[in-house]
């Protein structure tokens, strides 16, 4: 059977299974089983598929209809133009954190200086704004070791040396550098931010990611609470807070900003419109 009819026919299955975008789904999972790109595919469709190519493709579609992420199945995805290998540890990298990206690179007015990612996963934040701020140094912390250990495999694989990454809970091993004035000009995070009875928790790919890395207590708000908080005593003077959020979540946010002394407090929404990254600026640190 040649390329294009074993796409059609996947396409169909994953439709017919409830997937979102099953021609693409089935365009990356050939893709990786063929260790070619896109455009290949395109060029060469009417090519034949081995038989052993063909058993591992439809085994892919078949956990792919059964709802596992794509990206847990070829174990990598591309976060801003740079290809990330993902594990079911870690919360599969989103386009609209892209835009957490692009707000502390556009408040990284310094030619040097710290971040600190926090909860980084895949390192996917922390090695995006590293790619392009080389004279920067930034730190990504995970309470999972299979996490700091992916990040650490990913900045190697990317050859970027100005990001490193540490087991911690939050700020708990970074205590002693506090106390020893080691600040940070900017501090990110996408913390677990829904609520244990959200009902998106039974949809689409979070099914299978890990609920640490997804739910927090208070409706949703702990963490990002606690780290509104916490994070006053890492900032520099004149340090900014940024953190990702549900898209409901943004005015509790501006509001446990604004309360705990941060200005220019303001929300940014994401691609698809929603209120997605609220920051603040600590301008005197405590």
């Amino acid at each position: 059977m040649s390329l294009d009819a074993l796409l059609k026919q996947a396409a169909q299955r994953l439709q017919a299974a409830g997937s979102t975008s099953p021609r693409v789904d089935a365009e990356v999972l050939m893709c990786h089983v063929l260790e070619r790109d896109r455009t290949w595919l395109y060029t060469w469709g009417d090519k034949m598929c081995s038989s052993q190519e063909h058993s591992r493709f439809d085994a892919l579609i078949d956990a792919r209809a059964q709802g596992t992420p794509v990206a847990y199945l070829t174990g990598a995805r591309e976060f801003w133009g740079l290809r990330l290998a993902t594990s079911p540890n870690t919360l599969i990298p989103r386009p609209d954190t892209e835009t957490l990206v692009e707000l502390a690179l556009s408040r990284a007015t310094l030619p040097t200086g710290r971040l600190l990612d926090l909860g980084t996963g895949t390192g996917a934040i922390a090695l995006a704004f590293a790619s392009e701020q080389p004279d920067w140094q930034v730190l990504g912390v995970d309470v999972r070791d299979e996490a700091v250990e992916l990040a650490a495999n990913n900045a190697k694989a990317l050859v970027i040396t100005n990001a490193h990454f540490l087991l911690s809970d939050w700020f708990s091993a970074l205590e002693s550098d506090a106390e020893a004035g080691t600040l940070f000009d900017i501090i990110v995070s996408n913390p677990p931010y829904i609520a244990a009875d959200d009902p998106h928790l039974a949809e689409g790919d979070v099914r299978f990611e890990p609920r640490s890395a997804l739910v927090a207590n208070a409706d949703g708000m702990a963490d990002l609470l606690h780290l509104v908080q916490s994070a006053r005593h890492y900032l520099t003077a004149s340090g900014w807070l940024l953190l990702e959020h549900g898209y409901t979540q943004a005015e509790k946010v501006r509001m446990a900003l604004s309360s705990a002394g941060y200005q220019n407090v303001e929300s940014v929404r994401d691609l698809g419109g929603h209120e997605r990254v609220t920051l603040g600026r600590l301008i005197t640190a405590t």
